[in-house]
């Protein structure tokens, strides 16, 4: 079967790899029709969090399952599904509690694990022809419809993108009716983030960003695009927010009740655009919330960077603005996305019409044309 397999930094190959093969009982094998690709599988691409050579990458499968083991109970051969990035057990006491990205039995180097992703298990990625599913009762999830119809942008989105999303503003954040929002990073994340916050009820959310084409996504889909390159983003939304006018009774709350941190890591020093700020995120994000706000921290963190960039560190450790956090009484959490939580509520809302996540999708291609999609994904990040 062809796969995309990471060959050196910057440098993805389609080969032709053993085909994927059912392991155990439990197993399905799924013929992918569309798999997503992620700001973090560029993470790898970019030599920054560990990638070996030879990794199939992807964690964002749609498919049809070909072939079940014999334990399989809920599903079978021609079922469409979407699988969520975290695999899991299903029924260890983190399953049980619903925090599946925490599954201790599928890795043995610690919780958790997802397919094509640098230490966090053995599990083959899902750019690839056909994907093995470990524990397919619980990680394959059925969605109505044929591969290529009108949903097939949407089905794939349930994998990973649209549950952080939503899992970054329902749960990190706890975004509610009525909440101002304001979004860091207007790639798919914020972007998802922005437009669950939307659905959620937000009164307004900001978007903020530096690329011309997803500040214009950010409006299309209901948000107010913030270009940094113009200034100072949390004075823009302050400014924005009195122009407007502040509801009586509000006239000293010109911050933001939920921020979302959707960049991470890669974030560019305003001051110095051509180097990196890992700060420079969770400092703007102190600065704009309000007293009593949350702060929800979607992008990625880790603990070794092994390719830092110009302003970057090889240990990513954040000066945070602990002091003012905390006179303001924020909260503020992190945390891998349990995707089992959200899926089947995301793909009920997509088949009701409530949402077409798919309104973020802007380019596709087939596997052949993957190291030029990266390439191109690369070339247009500005972190």
């Amino acid at each position: 079967m062809r796969a995309v397999v990471y060959a050196d930094v910057r440098t993805v190959e389609v080969r032709e790899v053993p085909d994927a093969t059912l392991e155990a009982g439990t197993d399905a094998l799924v013929r992918i029709t569309s798999t997503a690709l992620c700001g973090t599988d560029l993470h790898m691409y970019d030599g920054r969090t560990g990638a070996e050579p030879g990794l199939v990458f992807g964690h964002e499968p749609l498919g049809v399952i070909e072939q079940v083991g014999s334990a399989v109970q809920t599903v079978r051969p021609g079922t469409r599904v979407v699988i969520p990035t975290h695999l899991f057990c299903g029924t260890c006491v983190m399953c049980a509690r619903g925090l599946s990205a925490a599954c201790l039995r599928v890795r043995a180097e610690g919780p958790g694990a997802a397919y094509g992703y640098a230490g966090m298990g053995p599990y083959r990625g899902a750019q690839a022809d056909l994907l093995r599913v470990p524990w397919a009762d619980a990680n394959c999830v059925p969605v109505p419809g044929e591969p290529g119809d009108g949903y097939e942008d949407d089905f794939v989105l349930l994998a990973d993108a649209f549950v952080t999303g939503w899992h970054a503003t329902a749960t990190l954040a706890g975004v509610e009716p009525g909440d101002t929002v304001a979004v860091f990073g207007a790639g798919t994340i914020g972007l998802l983030s922005a437009y669950s916050a939307l659905i959620r009820g937000a009164r307004v959310v900001y978007c903020v960003d530096g690329v011309d084409a997803r500040l214009d996504k950010a409006g299309e889909i209901g948000a107010v695009p913030v270009d940094f390159r113009r200034g100072d983003p949390v004075e823009q939304i302050r400014a924005e927010r009195a122009r407007a006018g502040l509801p009586l009774g509000e006239e000293k709350l010109g911050g933001i009740d939920k921020v979302v941190d959707a960049v991470g890591f890669q974030a560019r020093d305003r001051e110095r655009p051509d180097q990196e700020r890992p700060d420079q995120v969770i400092a703007d994000a102190a600065r704009l919330v309000n007293p009593a706000g949350a702060i929800a921290v979607a992008g990625v963190y880790p603990e070794k960077d092994l390719q830092p960039r110009p302003g970057a560190s090889a240990r990513e450790e954040l000066t945070a603005p602990w002091g003012t956090l905390f006179s303001k009484g924020v909260s503020v959490r992190f945390g891998r996305t349990h995707d089992r939580r959200y899926t089947v509520l995301l793909r009920d809302l997509v088949v009701s019409g409530r949402a077409r996540p798919s309104v973020i999708v802007t380019h596709h291609g087939t596997l052949a044309d993957a190291p030029e999609l990266y390439a191109a994904s690369t070339a247009g990040r500005t972190g």
